[in-house]
């Protein structure tokens, strides 16, 4: 059996969300606390990919490409002073 001060000791004494700027409407709060509701209920869970990001200079797959090949008159090209 609970009674109604246990009831007022859990429920915190200030408030879960607070208008910093801007004057919404009604419609606008409810959909905010609901958003937020849904993300607290999900608990914060993200895709289970817990490996850090790797840098892109990391990236192996920038060195599976085709080789270079040289153009016709290249190598005449390459000693033209760019």
């Amino acid at each position: 059996m609970s009674t109604a001060d246990e009831t007022e000791a859990a429920e915190p004494s200030q408030p879960l969300l607070r208008v910093v700027r801007g004057e919404p409407d009604d419609t606008e709060l409810a959909a905010l606390t609901a958003v937020v509701a849904s993300l607290a209920a999900s608990g914060g869970e993200t895709d289970g990919d817990d490996t850090p990001a790797r840098s892109r200079w990391a990236d192996r797959a920038a060195l599976v490409r085709a080789p270079l090949t040289p153009g016709p008159g290249a190598w005449r090209a390459s000693a033209f002073r760019r």
